[in-house]
């Protein structure tokens, strides 16, 4: 298996510590030792952890962009793309484990910087895009009951989503998600 170059193994392991821990619960010593290099070397790639924390979400960003046409292209109704959506979610809380990045980030607002906050509200509008496509195409195909406003439904939903992981990860509790969102998945129309 061919190893990881250290930038991306940097990246992994940020992610993972901020998932986790949040922004504020690692340090790039904390980074050096899981990835086995020294802090020094981490600088050489990213200097302040502003500049990685931006690396973060730009990466998460992009990672998304891509579940989300792949969510599209094998998933014909809005109902279907939504729950998927849902099943993203409910996965990247690894069990009440993890946060999605911009949950972790967002409990830490008041110490990220101004770069980093644009990222997180860069990816929110994104994915309430995305979401908004998905209850307007749920609305017109059936497979999502009483959406009126696709718009506010995006919203609501993707602060449902994120509220149900901080349930869920409160108690290390996965079935506190799955409570939460059972309102959401039962207006799904399964075909």
């Amino acid at each position: 298996m061919p190893t990881l170059d250290t930038k991306t193994a940097l990246l992994n392991s940020a992610e993972n510590a901020a998932r986790t821990l949040g922004f504020d619960g690692f340090s790039y010593a904390d980074l050096a030792e899981d990835v086995g290099i020294r802090k020094a070397s981490i600088h050489h790639h990213f200097p302040t952890k502003a500049k990685l924390s931006v690396a973060l979400m730009q990466r998460y960003h992009e990672a998304f962009q891509a579940i989300g046409a792949e969510i599209i292209a094998s998933n014909g109704t809005g109902g279907t793309q939504l729950s998927a959506l849902i099943d993203q979610y409910r996965t990247g809380s690894n069990g009440g484990k993890q946060l999605c990045l911009c949950a972790s980030f967002s409990a830490s607002r008041d110490s990220l910087p101004d770069d980093v906050l644009q990222q997180i509200n860069l990816f929110r509008t994104m994915v309430i895009d995305w979401m908004t496509a998905a209850f307007k195409k749920g609305r017109t195909d059936g497979s999502i009951t009483g959406v009126s406003e696709p718009q506010l439904e995006s919203a609501a939903a993707l602060s449902l989503l994120e509220g149900a992981q901080l349930a869920a990860r409160s108690q290390e509790n996965p079935e506190l998600f799955e409570t939460a969102v059972k309102l959401l998945s039962m207006r799904i129309q399964s075909s």
